[in-house]
C-alpha cells in the first residue's frame, strides 16, 4: 500500500508540477489557443498565474515533506487540497461542455482521495 501511495502521490506532483509551470510561463492568449486551456481565456492573467504558483507548490507539498521528514502531514493535506482543486477543475471544464477533460480530472480527484486516505490512515507518516 505504501508503494501505491508513493506512485500515486509521484504521479499527481509530476501533473501538478507541470501544469503548474506552464500556467505560470506560457502566455495565457497561448493557453487558451490550446486544447483544454480555452478557460483561460475567460479570466485574467493574475489568476491563471496564481493557479500554475499553487500547483508548482502542491507538486512539492505531495512529495517533499515525506521525503525530507519534515512536516508529513502536509502530504495529506496537500492531497485534500488538490480534490478541492479538481471538484473546481470539473466544475470549470462542466461548463464549457469539455467532458474528456471532466474525466481527467476525476481520475486526479480519485488519486488525490488515495492519497489523503492513506497518509490520514492506513499508512500515515506519523507513526
Amino acid at each position: 500500500m505504501n508503494l501505491t501511495l508513493w506512485i500515486a502521490a509521484g504521479l499527481l506532483a509530476a501533473v501538478a508540477l507541470t501544469g503548474g509551470l506552464v500556467k505560470t510561463l506560457v502566455p495565457r492568449t497561448t493557453l487558451a489557443s490550446s486544447p483544454g486551456g480555452g478557460w483561460t481565456g475567460d479570466v485574467g492573467d493574475g489568476f491563471v498565474r496564481t493557479l500554475g504558483v499553487l500547483e508548482v507548490l502542491a507538486a512539492a507539498g505531495l512529495v517533499l515533506p515525506a521525503l525530507v521528514g519534515i512536516a508529513p502531514v502536509l502530504v495529506p493535506v496537500t492531497a485534500v487540497c488538490w480534490v478541492l482543486l479538481m471538484v473546481g477543475a470539473m466544475v470549470t471544464h462542466g461548463r464549457r461542455g469539455e467532458s474528456a477533460l471532466m474525466a481527467l480530472n476525476l481520475a486526479y480527484l480519485a488519486l488525490a482521495a488515495l492519497v489523503a486516505w492513506g497518509r490520514f490512515g492506513p499508512e500515515t507518516f506519523l507513526g
